[in-house]
């Protein structure tokens, strides 16, 4: 039987002389997941059919500051609307305070689009040009960010007896799914491979944008089943945790989007062309 190691949450502790630094491993893994997606980037770059396109380095990190702001900003609206509404209706002043945990990955991906819609509008780029050069380049910092949770102890999984199951002392003695691990290795590594190898040759604009929404929906989607689901949720309609009804859109529109892609059926100012 596995036991979580029980990481001290803080990498470092700097003294500053009148205070003390915390350097927090899910930070340093926030950090991480942005330069992996700096990385991708820039090897996108070297693909001939994305040079054609005209995408220069400086496009690169300006995309990242709009994407760290949607991120950050969708991750906790949508934890706030998704996932306690009621809570924060009346605790106006707790919204704020993401140093508290509380990000959702459905509500992060809403931000992005969003601030990426914006950069695009800025720079005179389709949005979905946009988002097939971006698709490939996220699921390496997903898995960063599963490794944090993992790290952290956090959104472990429920009870189980399969062979590998990890007891998570801070919850119970009981032998659990390591979930993040499975997430860590669906939605991050599984569709890094998928993404990355399926983007190396040239499609229909919104194609490699809808294959993302597809990949991660169902990859999130069958990890929920391991995963416990929140305390203050459970279990929804169907027996369905809310991580599920959030993946199920994004299959749905993943699958439209690559019938219209693919039929040359995406609005102009969408896809170009």
């Amino acid at each position: 039987m596995l036991v979580h190691p029980q990481f001290d949450p803080v990498a470092l502790h700097i003294p500053l002389g009148f205070a003390e630094l915390s350097i927090r491993w899910y930070g340093l893994m926030y950090l991480v997941a942005f330069g992996l997606f700096v990385l991708c980037a820039r090897l996108q770059l070297r693909r001939p059919h994305i040079a054609a396109q005209g995408w220069e380095p400086r496009d690169i990190d300006d995309m990242l500051f709009w994407g760290l702001l949607g991120v950050i900003g969708g991750g906790r609206l949508g934890y706030v609307l998704f996932y306690k509404p009621e809570y924060y209706l009346h605790h106006l002043d707790e919204i704020v305070q993401v140093w508290h945990g509380g990000m959702s990955f459905h509500g992060g991906f809403l931000g992005v689009l969003a601030a990426m819609a914006a950069f695009g509008a800025s720079r005179g780029r389709p949005f979905f040009q946009l988002m097939d050069f971006v698709a490939p380049c996220v699921p390496a910092g997903l898995a960063a960010g599963r490794l944090g949770n993992f790290i952290n102890g956090e959104l472990w999984g429920r009870p189980t007896d399969v062979p590998w199951a990890m007891i998570f002392p801070q919850v119970d003695n009981l032998p659990r799914h390591p979930s993040q691990l499975y997430q860590f290795a669906g939605e991050g590594l599984g569709l890094f491979v998928l993404m990355w190898l399926f983007s190396r040759r040239p499609h229909a604009t919104g194609v490699i944008s809808a294959v993302f929404l597809m990949g991660y929906g169902v990859f999130r989607f069958l990890a929920e089943f391991g995963r416990e689901p929140d305390n203050f949720l459970g279990l929804l309609t169907f027996g369905l945790s809310m991580g599920q009804w959030l993946s199920l859109p994004m299959i749905l529109a993943g699958a439209w989007l690559a019938w219209a892609a693919s039929r040359r059926m995406l609005p102009r100012a969408l896809a170009g062309g």
